[in-house]
């Protein structure tokens, strides 16, 4: 597990999870088919440039940002993905691409599409593409303290 930090983390806050282990997978639907949960319980970190400035929106698997509602929510004049190379070095425990949704570990704030609050469990990767943690969005709320917005302007389900 090259997420000592994160687990530590966790651990450290009583906090708990199950840990799912599956065949490695790249995309957020590839980690939910893989992990049986399906994708729109299976929250992907996205990493998003706010008027230069490095954040996470997170958002169920199948869905999409839509940066209109992106810079509405957060008050930015520009929103635009962050390269892989703009980010990478942020995430040194972590695989690309599978950062967990805890940018307070990683100095970044968190935008939570607020249809990921309606249930009662979140999944994420766990720096892995081989693992996903599941833990109580309450768990998760009370250590990140996302800002939760609407990121997506499809509905849910």
């Amino acid at each position: 597990m090259p997420a000592k930090k994160f687990w530590q983390y966790l651990d450290e806050q009583g906090i708990k999870y199950a840990l799912i282990r599956h065949a490695p997978a790249v995309t957020s639907q590839e980690v939910a088919a893989q992990s049986h949960i399906p994708g729109w319980e299976v929250a992907k970190t996205v990493i998003v440039k706010l008027d230069g400035k490095l954040a996470m929106a997170v958002l169920p698997a199948p869905a999409k940002i839509d940066f209109n509602l992106l810079r509405q929510a957060t008050g930015a004049q520009h929103a635009e993905l962050a390269s892989e190379e703009e980010f990478a070095d942020r995430f040194p425990d972590c695989e690309i691409g599978a950062m967990p949704p805890f940018g307070n570990l990683y100095g970044m704030p968190v935008y939570v599409d607020a249809s990921l609050t309606e249930d009662e469990q979140i999944a994420f990767n766990a720096c892995s593409h081989a693992e996903v943690v599941r833990m109580a969005y309450a768990d998760f709320a009370r250590l990140v303290k996302p800002r939760v917005v609407h990121l997506t302007a499809h509905p849910v389900g």
